[in-house]
C-alpha cells in the first residue's frame, strides 16, 4: 500500500470532557466521536474503501477496520478493543472500540498530544452539592476548541479553548522563535507538565485506589494538578500502582 497520509483533526471536529473537577478548577480532555472518524475514512479511503467489524475476544468486544490495498489486492486490518460504558453498554463499547481501532491507523493520533489543560475557577463556574457529607462539584459550563495548529511532526503545537459564550478560558502556544516552549524548558531544566494521556491515567488510578485528589496535592505541596512534573507524576503514580484498590499505600 503505497503512503497514505491520514489528515489531522480540525478544531470544529474536537470535542472537550471535564476529566477532574474540584474548588480549584477543573481539567480538560480532548476527544474525537466515530462520526468524525467515519468521515474521514471516507475521505481517505472513499467509502468503499474500508470496513469495520466486531469481535467478542474473551468476553470482550474489538473491533477491525480494514482498508482496500490495491496493490497487494486484499484487506488491511487494525483492531482494538473497547471498554464498558455506564449507559447502552454494548453500543458504547462498539462506539469505543471501533474510535481505538482508528487511533490505530492514525485518525486523532495527534490528540494524544495534547497539553494539560487547566481552567481556574475563576474563568468557570464550579458548583457544589452535598449528599451524605461528601460533596461534589460539576460545571454547567460547555467548552469547545476554537483553534488549534500542529507542527511538522503532527504533534499540537498551540490550543484555544472557549466556553458557550465563546469567551476564551484557556491559551497555549508552544511556538517561539523556531523554538518550543518545552524546547526551552529543558534548557532551563524545568520539566513540562503532563498530558492529557498521563493525566487520563492518573485520574484511573484514583478512581482504582480510592485515593482523593486533594490528598495527592497535599502530599506534594500543589495547588492543582496543572503543577504537576513529569517527575512528581512518576512518583505519584508508582505510588498509586503500588496500592491495593480502594485503599492508600
Amino acid at each position: 500500500m503505497k503512503e497514505i497520509v491520514i489528515r489531522l483533526l480540525r478544531a470544529d471536529e474536537i470535542e472537550c470532557r471535564v476529566s477532574v473537577i474540584n474548588e480549584r478548577g477543573l481539567s480538560l480532555l480532548l476527544f474525537k466521536d466515530a462520526r468524525v472518524d467515519q468521515k474521514i475514512l471516507d475521505e481517505t479511503f472513499t467509502p468503499f474503501g474500508w470496513k469495520r467489524s466486531h469481535q467478542v475476544i474473551d468476553g470482550n468486544l474489538y473491533c477491525t477496520v480494514e482498508v482496500w490495498d490495491a496493490e497487494k489486492g486484499q484487506w488491511i486490518g487494525k483492531q482494538d478493543v473497547g471498554t464498558m460504558s455506564y449507559s447502552e453498554k454494548e453500543k458504547g463499547q462498539a462506539s469505543d472500540s471501533f474510535k481505538r481501532a482508528c487511533f490505530n491507523w492514525g485518525l486523532g493520533r495527534e490528540l494524544y498530544t495534547a497539553p494539560f489543560i487547566w481552567i481556574p475557577a475563576e474563568r468557570t463556574d464550579i458548583l457544589v452539592k452535598t449528599k451524605d457529607k461528601e460533596k461534589k462539584y460539576y460545571t454547567n459550563d460547555r467548552f469547545h476548541v476554537q483553534t488549534i495548529s500542529y507542527d511538522g511532526e503532527r504533534a499540537i503545537d498551540s490550543v484555544s479553548i472557549a466556553n458557550s459564550k465563546n469567551q476564551t478560558v484557556y491559551s497555549i502556544d508552544l511556538r517561539r522563535n523556531g523554538s518550543t516552549l518545552r524546547e526551552e524548558a529543558e534548557i532551563k531544566g524545568v520539566k513540562a507538565s503532563i498530558t492529557g494521556e498521563q493525566l487520563t491515567d492518573f485520574e484511573r488510578e484514583l478512581k482504582r485506589t480510592g485515593v482523593s485528589l486533594d490528598t495527592v496535592l497535599e502530599r506534594y505541596r500543589l495547588q492543582s494538578v496543572g503543577q504537576m512534573t513529569p517527575d512528581i507524576y512518576g512518583k505519584a503514580m508508582k505510588s498509586l500502582r503500588n496500592s491495593k484498590n480502594r485503599t492508600a499505600a
